[in-house]
């Protein structure tokens, strides 16, 4: 079952109340398909709402613009202050831009406009959201989903954009 039009501009508290609505009214047996949501603190909103799958653009245009999501929150890598931040992009994160480039050097590249960082940027950011994605399965899985989500929005609460 797909559910569309939502996050459109409406309060993310009224987008809420009608996917919490939704699982109510959807069957339990069938997949339920949310689109247009991206960000990684609504995923798992949505997914405390009962929503099973979804869509969105916002991973990797987020990376076009140097916005790139980390376990410490949403960064933009063209900021000054990683001008001489000769570590990896994210500590957590095992993909091929966080193994092999540093905060500076993926300033510069976006800085200059080099192609290179919009396609290492897509790599990590799509790297986050399946980690992400993969996370709540295996929590799922193990019954611990409603403490490690409780756990994750609490600590993206002290991050801003996320």
């Amino acid at each position: 079952m797909a559910i569309g039009g939502l996050a459109v501009g409406e309060e993310k508290s009224a987008m809420f109340d009608t996917v919490s609505l939704m699982d109510q009214l959807l069957p339990n047996d069938q997949p339920r398909y949310l689109m247009g949501i991206g960000r990684p603190t609504d995923l798992v909103r949505s997914v405390q709402n009962g929503m099973d799958m979804f869509d969105c653009v916002l991973p990797t245009r987020n990376a076009r613009n140097g916005q790139l999501f980390t376990s410490k929150g949403l960064i933009n890598i063209t900021n000054k202050s990683h001008k001489e931040t000769f570590k990896p992009l994210d500590a957590n994160c095992s993909c091929y831009t966080c193994n092999s480039f540093t905060l500076s050097y993926l300033r510069h590249l976006y800085n200059i406009k080099e192609i290179l960082a919009f396609r290492l940027g897509t790599i990590h950011n799509l790297t986050y959201y399946m980690s992400l994605m993969k996370t709540i399965r295996k929590n799922i899985e193990s019954g611990t989903f409603s403490s490690w989500s409780k756990e994750y929005l609490d600590q993206m609460d002290h991050y801003k954009g996320m």
